[in-house]
This record gives structure tokens, C-alpha cells and sequence, in this order.
């Protein structure tokens, strides 16, 4: 950070001299607007950096022919940066008007025309428009692949990028294939303890972590980690996005202390090294706040995914996908802490139909609406939840079960058992052969037990509760509220059963849980004190 104030503080006493003793149109004082553009860039201030480069365009645009190269040059800066500020039509608009330019006067296979074709595949990538993406990597690799050695450097760049994109477009095993090309040429020409090994083998890892092969992401999340400790010095960035991907493995198998422990590795690093707003430190809270979500500390859990969501408002446009993922997270805890209102007018914040990740959206809608009793709306938001899935991911993936279970979670609600029991031993298929979180097949158990309670086969009930609770007992703090959900169950299934007293004894851990972790109007406690009450008429 130090370098770049140092930096901008020359650029600026350059361009003072050339606004005081040049004319408003020259091409130096254009050169000097670009320089400070491009360092406000570095620094992350990216509307300071369009402001300059804006200024570099204006000048360029008078002074040199159309088909000029340094104007294609300009309009590249100008759109990077919109695609940095997440605008990507803006940065698709001035990135294409930099490739109609190169196209007629570059040769059809020059090196800085496949590095514009790579910079518009990254645009149309983070759209989520994958196939123009992969289109666009494609003719950058047919370029590298004629001018360059079947070794080289940028040949490994550009099968990563084809990687990234067939990784997007929910082709793992095509996706896992050009991460294995790169790798292969990386091996040939890096030293062991290059960083560059260490991208690809997080690559790999993050491809096996979305196919919830979860051993395989942290094998290779450890390899990349190993090798960054080795080059890198301990605070640096890329050491913290290290640190967060092992967490987010954790977090994924429900090991919640081992990924507070790296997250909170990962953002120690941050705070210290980078700038308050830079955008690793709203990925770094959300990540620790959804841990804290999944333990079932709410309140700790808001005041990340607002931390999160505070420096997003500022450094984002409205309709950018991060900022919608801090509204999802936000409506999510809302739901989890009864306050349905204000899950919805989260929600509705969030990510829109035909978002790359509106799957998520759907699954927290059907959520809030089964809570709020509205089951048919809650079915068609799961239904769409498991639409989107079948078509973007593998066909045993544990997103799977979470989707079956919760849809067969509101066939009981309506009174349709036979579809509810059909739909959760799909998700146990899934959940009892594939490495996922036991945490989420305990909640599987808990609503087949549920569901068997009510059609009155309470020895199964009793079998699914206790599979259930052994889990949540193991991984989940003692005052977690799905303990207190689970307590509530077995005192129902109790109180069926007119076993009183070991029916009040788990109403009571519920109430004691409720009381301690949920809001005074909660509904959830509101059920367990009527439960309570019908237990204490009993003799």
C-alpha cells in the first residue's frame, strides 16, 4: 500500500506539471491520466480509477485515428475496470470495441489478441454466460496452441481458464481433464514449490469440493497450502484465500471449530495486510459468519453477513451477484430466527431468476415459505431448487439429498406420507453412501422419525430420532437450536407414547435451549411452551 501512495503521489505531481503547461488535448497529459488510473486500480478504488481513465479515453479519442492500437489499449483500461466494479455489460461494451480494433490490426495469431479474447471469456464467465466464455478461451488457446511450445506457460493458463469454464457449465470430469493439462505442463517447467502448482492443484481441489467429493478438495486444497507456506511470507493475500478454501471443506462436513480456525486464520491476514474495503474481506465474514450460522449462534452470525454486506453496499452496483449472496445470507438467518418478513424482504433482494446461483434463493424461499405454512409455494421453490440442480450438477451430489429431504419434509407437512418417506430415503441414498455432512443426514433422520411419528409407528420413529440426535449431540454446541428441535421431537414422540416424564424432561432441554438461543416470540418456542402445557395435563 505504501508503494502506491508513494507512486500516485509523483503520478499526480506529473500530471500537475502537464495540465499547467501542456494543451487539455495532449497525448501525454492522456498518458499521465492512464498512469493514475491504472494505480487507483491496484489500490482497489476502482470509480477513482474510471474517472482517470475516462479522461485518458477523451483525450485518445480526439487525437488518434479509430483503428489507432493505444485506443484499444484505452478501452480495454476502461472496461477492466467496469469489470472489476462488476458491470460486466458496461466492461463487455469497451472490452469489444478493443477486440474490433486488435482484429483489424493485429495478426490473426498475436500474442495481446489472445489476451483480449481471454479478457472478454472472463467477462461473459462472470455473467455467467459459460458457453461465450468457453467460446472465447477457446480461440485464446487456438492461438497459443499455434505460437507457442506444447510447454509453455500460457498454454497451462489457458487449459485453467478451459477448466474454469467446463467447470461452470457443470462438466466436472471435462472440467477436472484441462486442470489435469495444466498441471501436467506446470510440473514440467515450475519448481516443486511453485505458487503457480498451487493454483492448479486449488483448482482441482475446488472442482472436487462442488462435486462434494470433499476428501479429494481437501487433499488438494492441502497440497496448494503447503506449497504457498513454502514461497509465500505469512501474510500474504494469497495465503488467507488458502486458509478459507480448507475452511469452507470444513464447514461442508460439518467440522465447524477446524473451519472457524482457518477462516479466522484467513481473515487475520486480510485485516491486517489489505485495505477495509478490499474484496476478500466480505467473502472472509460471510464464510465466518455462515459457521456461526450453522452452530446456531444467530446473532453472531448477522453481525458477519452484515459486515459482509456494509462493504459490498459501497463497492458494488446494486444487481452484482456478491451483493445479492450477502441478501440470501441475511433472509437465511432471518428465517432461522423467526422473523419471516424479514427473511422475505431479504430474499427478494437477492439473487433473481436465471442467476447463476438463484438455486440458493430457491432453497432458502421454500424454507421461509414451509415455515410460514404456505406449503405449495414452499414445493414449487423446491422443486425449482431441484431443477436447477439436476441440470448443473453430478447426479449423486449431497446438494441432492438436502433438496429430497425438504421436499419430502412438506409432503408431511400436507399429510402425504408415502411421498414423504420416498423422498427421504432418496436423500439417505445419497447421504449414507456419499462423504457429506452428517449433520445433514442427522436432519434427514430427524424428519423420517417425524414423519413416522405421525403415521404412528413409533418404535421407527424412535430409531430415526435417536440416529439423529447421536449425530447432532456429537457435532453441535449443547445449546445449539437444532438440538432443541430434536429434544422437541422425541418429547412429542413421548407424549404419544404417554411416557410423561421423559416427555417433560426433553420439552424442558427444549425450552432451556429455545429461551437461551431464540427470540422471546419465536415460533419454535411458542410450540415447544404448548407442547409443555399439553404435557402438564397429563397425569
Amino acid at each position: 500500500m505504501g508503494n502506491y501512495s508513494k507512486a500516485l503521489e509523483f503520478f499526480e505531481k506529473a500530471r500537475q506539471v502537464f495540465e499547467n503547461t501542456l494543451p487539455p488535448n495532449h497525448l501525454d497529459l492522456a498518458t499521465s491520466y492512464g498512469n493514475i488510473g491504472g494505480i487507483y486500480s491496484s489500490m482497489s478504488e476502482y470509480s477513482k480509477a474510471l474517472e482517470f481513465y475516462d479522461k485518458a479515453l477523451k483525450i485518445i479519442e480526439k487525437a488518434l485515428p479509430s483503428d489507432h492500437p493505444n485506443l484499444a489499449t484505452s478501452y480495454s483500461n476502461v472496461g477492466l475496470t467496469y469489470k472489476d466494479m462488476g458491470d460486466y455489460p458496461k466492461a463487455l461494451e469497451f472490452c469489444e470495441k478493443a477486440l474490433e480494433i486488435e482484429e483489424k490490426v493485429l495478426p490473426p495469431n498475436y500474442s495481446s489478441l489472445a489476451m483480449s479474447y481471454n479478457d472478454i471469456g472472463l467477462m461473459y464467465n462472470m455473467k455467467g454466460d459459460y458457453s461465450k466464455a468457453l467460446e472465447f478461451y477457446e480461440k485464446t488457446h487456438q492461438i497459443f496452441e499455434k505460437a507457442l511450445p506444447p510447454d509453455h506457460p500460457d498454454l497451462a493458463t489457458s487449459y485453467n481458464n478451459i477448466g474454469s469454464a467446463y467447470k461452470d457449465l457443470g462438466d466436472y470430469s471435462k472440467a477436472v481433464e484441462f486442470y489435469d493439462k495444466a498441471l501436467q505442463i506446470e510440473e514440467k517447467f515450475l519448481p516443486l514449490n511453485h505458487s503457480g502448482l498451487a493454483t492448479s492443484h486449488t483448482n482441482i481441489g475446488l472442482t472436487h469440493n462442488i462435486m462434494g467429493d470433499y476428501s479429494k478438495a481437501l487433499e488438494f486444497y492441502e497440497k496448494a497450502h503447503e506449497t504457498l507456506q513454502k514461497v509465500l511470507p505469512s501474510d500474504h493475500p494469497d495465503l488467507a484465500t488458502s486458509y478459507n478454501n480448507i475452511g469452507v471443506v470444513y464447514n461442508k462436513i460439518g467440522d465447524y471449530s477446524r473451519a472457524l480456525e482457518f477462516y479466522n486464520k484467513a481473515l487475520k491476514i486480510t485485516e491486517e495486510a489489505l485495505l477495509l474495503n478490499h474484496p476478500l474481506l466480505p467473502v472472509f465474514y460471510s464464510n465466518i459468519g455462515l459457521v456461526y450460522h450453522n452452530m446456531g449462534d444467530y446473532s453472531e452470525a448477522l453481525k458477519f453477513y452484515e459486515k459482509a454486506l456494509k462493504i459490498r453496499e459501497k463497492a458494488l452496483p446494486q444487481n452484482h451477484l456478491d451483493l445479492a449472496g450477502c441478501y440470501h445470507n441475511i433472509g437465511a438467518v432471518y428465517h432461522d430466527l423467526g422473523d419471516y418478513t424479514a427473511a422475505v424482504d431479504a430474499l427478494q433482494k437477492a439473487f433473481q431468476e436465471g442467476d447463476p446461483t438463484w438455486t440458493l434463493t430457491c432453497s432458502c424461499f421454500g424454507r421461509v415459505y414451509r415455515s410460514m405454512k404456505d406449503y405449495s409455494k414452499a414445493l414449487e421453490y423446491f422443486e425449482q431448487s431441484l431443477l436447477i440442480g439436476q441440470k448443473t450438477l453430478p447426479e449423486r451430489h449431497p446438494d441432492f439429498a438436502i433438496t429430497y429431504s425438504n421436499i419430502g419434509d412438506v409432503h408431511r407437512s400436507v399429510g402425504e406420507y408415502e411421498r414423504s418417506l420416498s423422498f427421504h430415503r432418496k436423500a439417505l441414498d445419497i447421504q449414507e453412501n456419499v462423504q457429506c455432512s452428517p449433520l445433514q443426514c442427522a436432519t434427514t433422520y430427524i424428519n423420517l422419525g417425524e414423519t413416522y411419528r405421525q403415521i404412528q409407528d413409533y418404535p421407527t420413529t424412535m430409531t430415526y430420532f435417536e440416529k439423529g440426535l447421536e449425530i447432532r449431540e456429537k457435532k453441535l454446541p449443547k445449546n445449539h437450536p437444532d438440538l432443541a428441535v430434536t429434544y422437541h421431537n422425541i418429547a412429542k414422540l413421548y407424549l404419544a407414547t404417554q411416557q410423561y416424564s421423559m416427555a417433560m424432561k426433553n420439552i424442558q432441554e427444549a425450552i432451556e435451549i429455545a429461551q437461551e438461543k431464540l427470540p422471546s416470540n419465536h415460533p419454535h418456542l411458542l410450540d415447544y411452551k404448548e407442547t409443555l402445557a399439553e404435557i402438564q395435563k397429563k397425569p
